[in-house]
């Protein structure tokens, strides 16, 4: 008889402890199996650029790891080729200037923004000290470089030509690609560019002067943004969210201290190892010219919206407008 209470209360004892014990490694278990979300993000040039210091920082600091993101590259030939592959479904997020919808959609390319690095324009006129040029009228007859023709920086342009009432046909405007676009200002071959933060220490670095008109005071161009299509807006807002997050928190981390993020960014993009004070300067210029200026961190202005593709339509830059509120969306900042 007490062989037979022993095997009870063993038996007992293990239906109470096996319970505990599965509790316990399932406890441990989602994160040895949790599978992140497969994404592609596309940028307009290659990623290695300090441009995209806040989409390099969010996966080199596993931000988007946490959002359950597995986030790998693809690189797309300028911003409105990025904009086409979106609306296309080709990939599902990318990277454009916000300037991109105005221009594509009037064409039938169903892409918003979801997510604005900044208030301030990204494109800046960066001319060499000892051109003389004071101004965006002062480029008349005279050569100035772009990426290429398929970057919205290109359009940026267009829009800072018309607002001094000069038109492509009044410069001469050379495609140079993403190292040809600055190095023909530090060798000469042009007087300034179409350029972005990222290209203003190389030219320093050169020995050249440079002077930089930020755009903003000549018309209402815009920063950086994410884009995303209709669809996936529509079928997978919580990847687009989750993204979003990420990718802010990237930017955040630039803006509350550009020199920690300038190393930190050479740790992921080991490229830069040996030009870190390049990355610090380029991280520097986005803070003071291009990142301050919103009210939520990531959303866009639909004034400054409105107001720009104004512009753009007054000039000819397009042919019709589009309902601003298809041109971006701030829910997934909010």
């Amino acid at each position: 008889m007490r062989v037979s209470s022993g095997l009870v209360g063993l038996r007992r004892a293990l239906c109470a402890f096996v319970p505990l014990l599965l509790c316990s490694i399932v406890a441990f278990w989602p994160a040895a199996s949790r599978a992140d979300e497969k994404i592609t993000y596309l940028f307009p040039a290659p990623p290695i650029l300090p441009a995209f210091g806040p989409i390099q920082i969010a996966k080199g600091k596993g931000y988007f790891t946490q959002a359950g993101l597995d986030v790998s590259y693809a690189v797309g030939r300028g911003g409105v080729d990025v904009a086409k592959e979106v609306g296309a479904g080709n990939v599902p997020l990318g990277g454009i200037v916000a300037d991109g919808p105005i221009v594509v959609r009037q064409n039938g390319v169903p892409v918003k923004i979801v997510a604005l690095f900044g208030g301030k324009g990204f494109m800046q006129l960066v001319v060499r000290a000892d051109s003389g040029i004071q101004k965006p009228a002062d480029l008349k007859g005279k050569t100035i470089t772009v990426m290429s023709y398929q970057d919205t920086t290109f359009y940026a342009l267009l829009g800072l030509l018309a607002s001094a009432g000069l038109t492509q046909n009044d410069v001469d405007i050379q495609a140079a690609g993403p190292v040809g676009v600055w190095q023909f200002v530090a060798t000469g071959k042009s007087v300034g560019m179409a350029g972005v933060p990222d290209w203003i220490p190389p030219v320093e670095a050169a020995g050249v002067d440079v002077h930089v008109l930020p755009t903003d005071e000549f018309f209402p161009h815009m920063a950086q943004a994410v884009a995303a299509s209709d669809q996936i807006i529509k079928t997978k807002p919580e990847l687009v969210r989750n993204f979003v997050k990420a990718a802010l928190h990237g930017m955040k981390d630039i803006m509350d201290d550009p020199d920690k993020a300038a190393a930190d960014f050479v740790k992921f993009v080991p490229e830069w190892t040996g030009k870190e004070n390049q990355v610090k300067e380029a991280f520097v210029y986005y803070d003071k010219l291009v990142y301050p200026g919103q009210k939520v961190l990531g959303a866009v202005d639909p004034e400054r919206m409105a107001k720009l593709q104004d512009f753009y339509l007054a000039k000819g830059i397009i042919q019709k407008k589009t309902p601003v509120d298809e041109l971006f969306t701030n829910q997934f900042v909010e």
